[in-house]
C-alpha cells in the first residue's frame, strides 16, 4: 500500500488491487494477504506445476501434472475458504476447468466466484 501511495494510487471502487495465486505460499499465507488485496486470480497451470513439483512441458515428469490432484484442490479450497472469510472475491483462470468438467463441478461447489476459461 506504501508503494502504491507513493505512484499516486489508492483503491477505491474502481481500483482494486488482486493477487495473482500461482505460487503455494500465496495460498498459505492468503490470510495475510487478504488485508492488502481485494481479490485473488488463481492461476491453475503454474499452481499445480508449483505444488505438484513437476513441469507440465517436461517429458518425464508431465504423466504427474494434472490439475485434478487431491493438493491442487485442496489448496485451491483453502484459498477460497480464506479470501471468503474476510470478503475478498476468489477467480480462476486457465485451460482446466474447460478441460475437465468435475474440476468445474468442485470450483462451483467450494465457492468460487468466477470462472475464466
Amino acid at each position: 500500500t506504501n508503494l502504491m501511495a507513493q505512484e499516486g494510487l489508492a483503491r477505491s471502487k474502481d481500483f482494486k488491487v488482486w493477487l495473482m495465486a500461482e505460487i503455494p505460499s500465496n495460498i498459505i499465507l492468503a490470510d495475510q494477504f487478504n488485508k492488502y488485496v481485494d481479490g485473488y486470480s488463481i492461476g491453475s497451470n503454474d499452481l499445480t506445476m508449483l505444488v505438484l513439483g513437476c513441469d507440465r512441458d517436461n517429458e518425464t515428469v508431465q504423466h504427474i501434472y494434472d490439475e485434478r490432484n487431491l493438493a491442487v484442490r485442496r489448496a485451491i479450497r483453502h484459498l477460497i475458504e480464506v479470501a471468503h472469510k474476510d470478503g475478498k472475491t476468489v477467480s480462476i483462470c486457465g485451460q482446466a476447468p474447460s478441460v475437465y468438467p468435475e474440476l468445474c463441478e468442485f470450483l462451483v461447489k467450494s465457492g468460487i466466484d468466477s470462472i475464466s476459461v
